[in-house]
């Protein structure tokens, strides 16, 4: 008898270790499903934001928000405190930006401190390149004319950069949004 139950010991304990074995990889084969619906879903937004740029920046139409301003010459400056934005419509450009910089002639001292303008542009060109979007405005203000190239990444963060005859340029880093319309009440 001492035979038997061994080898029933042993076959009961190869049939164990084949359990723990079937469950064990069941488990990882689960997790690895969902590790891969994870990435699938990663990729479906990242392909979304995609497309809401490409609609947008084919438009003409959105509003560009600054989160950093990058002066020449000067630090890099937070704005993620101060109200910014400059609204491009392809009959309209408004920008309310702020300019930290040297300005030279034709602005005042302790005058106006911002880029602050709205016209029609002149100049309104949409490029796509491998990476971005490339586009350049133009724009007449009342006391300057204000160069805008806007490189709009394909995920929609973007860089401005905003040259003018009287100021010395200084680029932003942020991102692009559909303009949200007002409602009349």
């Amino acid at each position: 008898m001492n035979i038997i139950s061994k080898i029933l010991k042993m076959h009961i304990m190869k049939t164990k270790v084949a359990v723990l074995l079937i469950f064990l990889s069941l488990l990882m084969t689960t997790g690895y499903a969902q590790e891969k619906s994870k990435r699938q879903l990663r990729e479906g937004r990242k392909i979304e934001k995609q497309k809401q740029t490409a609609a947008l920046v084919e438009s003409k139409e959105f509003v560009f928000i600054g989160r950093t301003a990058l002066p020449q010459g000067f630090r890099t400056m937070d704005l993620t405190t101060n109200p910014n934005y400059v609204q491009f419509h392809p009959d309209k450009i408004k920008s309310e930006m702020p300019f930290f910089g040297r300005a030279f002639s034709g602005v005042g001292y302790g005058g106006d401190a911002g880029l602050h303008f709205e016209g029609t542009p002149q100049e309104f060109t949409v490029e796509k390149g491998k990476r971005a979007y490339k586009i350049k405005a133009v724009v007449r203000g009342d006391k300057d004319t204000y160069t805008l190239l806007l490189s709009v990444f394909f995920e929609g963060s973007a860089t401005l950069s905003i040259s003018s005859n009287n100021r010395s340029t200084i680029s932003y880093n942020g991102d692009i949004f559909k303009i949200e319309k007002k409602e009349v009440k």
